[in-house]
């Protein structure tokens, strides 16, 4: 763990001439091609790749995270660059339609109407403190912009700057080596250049993962520029956890075998760790409680990602202590030890509903439907909600569906989760205040739609266009045209067209 990172400040020069670098960059980066942001997307993370070795225990010695740990979450840093590599060549990501000039259509079109979806300029990128490598320099948000073609200042975090400095060389020095300029990714330290980049005006956009309370006040910056821009904060929340009575009575000590291990991964310190579980008051239930407290209670002391994530830990763990109508049920009297409490469900309060980043949980117990439906009501919307049922509660399977998606990003079944795939189904995200902006995710493929805006051109020549907007091109793309869905793709022989008017599984590009 760094100790003394706090003492790290880029100088206020620094910081004004990284920015300026990246806003000079970002006009060739937005009209390089496809093909080479792919490739250079790929470079990087070939390069993060061969630096393993001597990278991992640079990381490990700010985080103490573990090896083991690390080399996974370096193969998902690597996988969600070639992910957006593979996102970039295919081009669904744009959005094409064009919509050709017809004065008999129902409404006239006098000139040709041409839409896709461009880079949105200059990006900030506020690392976390949780995954030092796959949401921080090169992370997820650093990968989703550099596809989309923005360039990128990324504020390092405070409780790992060697390994920030040691991978933005990794990506410059791969850069130069594809011939892309190094500038389109650049790198700051300390509290007061996160301020000063957020209201930098060539700063077009942030994303941002970490505190509520960090979140909310870079997002006030944002919104209280002469031009606001768009912030995309990942605030973390108190995800739900809830457990039936026939998947208590069926399963019992699987599950609480998986939701303590859900609990403890990474010393609790995942935004998407279930901290506040809903159990029948019934035998079983009481097995889950027992089992769970066992578990957790067991578990000896680990270290925090930083100082300042152990003092909310701690003072988290305060609040609970102080709150009305709570039992501690596992856990020691050291603030920092693992613990599990049960709370009195008539005394479900704002203590238990906010969320304590680290070791810990809240047991609350229902009688029934009724009881539960009153305790729903009083969670807040969360990243993740997750629930175990059985085949034969259909209905009331049904029920929990229906109550819990309006306040929750992804919905989990019969699973935990502490695990977030990297896919093009992915939805890392959830209603405010888990998120700034419900509408997009931090983790996924469509994770690049924060940093792209749309434009249309209407009766606009079109040599005068980029090739994903001309009729009959190479450039090898999803499109709606005239309303019906088609895909341009090279072959042999030339460029073929196929028409898909109902709608099937989007093609890939070919070679």
């Amino acid at each position: 763990m760094t100790e003394i990172a706090h003492l790290l400040e880029s100088p206020a020069e620094q910081i004004a001439a990284t920015v300026d670098a990246a806003a000079r960059a970002a006009a060739s980066w937005a009209k390089t091609s496809r093909t080479d942001r792919a490739n250079s997307l790929r470079a990087v993370a070939d390069a993060m790749n061969r630096s393993a070795d001597d990278l991992i225990p640079i990381v490990d010695s700010e985080t103490a995270l573990g090896a083991t740990r690390l080399t996974g979450e370096l193969a998902r840093t690597v996988h969600q660059l070639r992910m957006f590599a593979d996102v970039v060549e295919e081009g669904t990501y744009l959005e094409v339609a064009i919509d050709h000039a017809n004065l008999d259509a129902p409404v006239p079109i006098s000139g040709d109407i041409r839409r896709w979806l461009v880079p949105i300029g200059p990006v900030a990128v506020f690392s976390a403190s949780n995954f030092p490598l796959a949401f921080s320099v090169l992370g997820g948000d650093t990968a989703s912009a550099l596809a989309a073609g923005c360039t990128v200042v990324v504020k390092a975090h405070q409780g790992h700057p060697r390994t920030s400095d040691m991978v933005l060389g990794i990506a410059r020095n791969a850069l130069r080596a594809s011939g892309i300029t190094e500038d389109i990714i650049g790198l700051v330290h300390g509290r007061e250049a996160g301020r000063s980049l957020i209201s930098h005006p060539a700063i077009a956009a942030a994303g941002f993962t970490g505190s509520v309370a960090g979140g909310k006040a870079l997002a006030e910056l944002a919104h209280a520029r002469t031009h606001p821009i768009p912030f995309f904060g990942e605030l973390g929340s108190q995800n739900t956890f809830l457990v039936s009575s026939g998947a208590a009575d069926a399963r019992a000590d699987a599950i609480a075998d998986g939701l303590a291990n859900s609990v403890l991964l990474g010393n609790g310190q995942f935004c998407t760790k279930p901290g506040l579980v809903f159990l029948p008051a019934s035998p079983s239930g009481q097995r889950i409680v027992d089992v769970l407290a066992d578990r957790i209670g067991s578990r000896p002391e680990s270290a925090f990602l930083t100082g300042p994530v152990r003092d909310g830990f701690v003072a988290g763990i305060g609040r609970l202590l102080d709150a009305t109508g709570l039992t501690r049920l596992a856990g020691s009297d050291t603030a920092t030890a693992p613990s599990l409490w049960e709370c009195e469900p008539a005394l479900l309060g704002d203590e238990v509903l906010e969320e304590c980043f680290g070791p810990t949980a809240v047991v609350v117990r229902y009688r029934d439907q009724h009881e539960l439906s009153g305790l729903l009501d009083r969670v807040d919307p969360a990243l993740t909600a997750t629930f175990h049922t059985e085949q034969h509660e259909r209905d009331f399977t049904t029920w929990i569906l229906d109550t819990i998606a309006p306040k929750a990003g992804r919905i989990v079944a019969n699973q935990y989760p502490t695990g977030v795939a990297v896919t093009a189904s992915m939805h890392h995200g959830g209603p405010s205040p888990s998120t700034t902006n419900s509408q997009h995710t931090s983790v996924g493929a469509t994770s690049i739609r924060r940093f792209l805006r749309p434009i249309a051109f209407q009766n606009v020549e079109q040599e005068l266009l980029p090739a994903e907007l001309r009729d009959m091109d190479g450039a090898a793309v999803l499109r709606r045209i005239d309303g019906t869905l088609s895909f341009n793709s090279r072959t042999s022989t030339g460029i073929v067209s196929s028409v898909y008017p109902n709608l099937p599984q989007l093609p890939r590009e070919t070679p």
